[in-house]
C-alpha cells in the first residue's frame, strides 16, 4: 500500500470555488484529492474531475466516513452515495474522518465494516483518521496493521504529535499531515522565514518539504492557481539537517483543532 506524499485538500472549499480548485490543480499536474462526507462538496469534487476528464487509474481520490454512518448498518450505503456523488466506481482510499463519540460505535465495528467495503470494490485502501494512541490500537486489533493505509492527523511545526508518531512508527504505520501550515500560522513564523530566504523558497514550501522528509503525505487546500502551483514545487525542495532542527524546535503542541463533543482523548 502507497499513499502519495502530495496532495490537494478541499476542507471548507465547497460549490463553484472547490470545483474552480481541483479542476486548476489538476490542470498543474496534481493527481490527489482528499474529501470528505461532511465537507459537502464530494458532488463538486466529482464534477470538476470528471471534467478534467483525466484517467481515472491516474487519480488517487480519498473519502471519509463522518461518525452517523460509522455503524456496521450504515457505512457502505453512505460510502456508495459517496461514490455516486464522485462520480465514479471506487475511492482509493476511505477513512473513518473521526473517533465515534463516546465509542456509540465500536472502531472494531467500524473498521470491519470498512474492511468489507475494501473486499466489495468500493474502496482500495482503507485507514483512519484523528486516532490517539488507545484507538489506533483498537484498530490494528480489529483488522491488523498491514490493512490501515494511514492516519490521517493534524500534524504541523507547532503541533508535531510526536508520540502519535512514534508508536505510528514503531507499527509501521503511515502518517498522512492534515492542517501542515497551521492555518497559515507557520506561514509567519521567523525560522521558517529564514530557513525560506536561504533556499530561495516560499514559506509554506518549506513546511511542505519539511512534513514530506519526515515520511508523511501531506494535502494543503488553496483557491489560487499561483498557491497551487508553489506549493507542488515543495516537492523539488530539499531541506537540510540544520533546518530540520531549527523546525523541530519550534514544537509548542498546539493543536488547532479540537472540537468539543468530537475530540477523542489525546496524547
Amino acid at each position: 500500500m502507497t499513499i502519495p506524499a502530495f496532495g490537494l485538500g478541499t476542507f471548507r472549499l465547497q460549490d463553484d470555488v472547490v470545483i474552480h480548485s481541483v479542476k486548476t490543480a489538476l490542470e498543474l499536474g496534481y493527481r490527489t484529492v482528499d474529501t470528505a462526507q461532511i465537507y459537502e462538496n464530494e458532488a463538486a469534487v466529482g464534477q470538476a474531475i470528471e471534467e478534467s476528464r483525466i484517467d481515472r487509474n491516474e487519480l488517487f481520490i480519498t473519502t471519509k466516513i463522518w461518525i452517523e454512518n460509522l455503524s456496521a448498518d450504515k457505512l457502505i450505503p453512505s460510502l456508495k452515495q459517496s461514490l455516486t456523488k464522485l462520480r465514479t466506481e471506487y475511492v482509493d482510499l476511505t477513512l473513518i474522518h473521526w473517533p465515534s463519540p463516546g465509542s456509540a460505535v465500536s472502531v472494531k465495528e467500524s473498521m470491519l465494516a470498512l474492511m468489507a467495503a475494501k473486499e466489495a470494490g468500493l474502496t482500495r485502501q482503507i485507514g483512519i483518521s484523528n486516532f490517539p494512541i488507545a484507538l489506533m490500537k483498537e484498530a490494528i486489533e480489529a483488522v491488523g496493521v498491514e490493512n490501515i493505509a494511514t492516519n490521517q492527523i493534524e500534524l504541523h511545526p507547532f503541533l508535531q504529535n510526536r508520540q502519535v508518531v512514534d508508536f505510528a512508527k514503531q507499527q509501521g504505520l503511515h502518517i498522512t499531515s492534515y492542517m501542515t501550515l497551521a492555518y497559515g500560522e507557520a506561514l509567519k513564523d521567523d525560522v521558517i522565514n529564514a530557513i525560506a530566504e536561504k533556499h530561495q523558497a516560499t514559506p509554506a514550501q518549506v513546511v511542505l518539504a519539511w512534513a514530506m522528509k519526515l515520511g508523511y503525505a501531506v494535502i494543503p487546500s488553496s483557491t489560487k492557481r499561483e498557491n497551487l502551483a508553489s506549493n507542488m514545487a515543495a516537492t523539488d525542495l530539499t531541506l537540510d539537517q540544520e533546518d530540520m532542527a531549527s523546525i523541530a524546535a519550534l514544537d509548542r503542541q498546539q493543536r488547532l483543532v479540537s472540537p468539543e463533543g468530537l475530540a477523542p482523548d489525546w496524547d
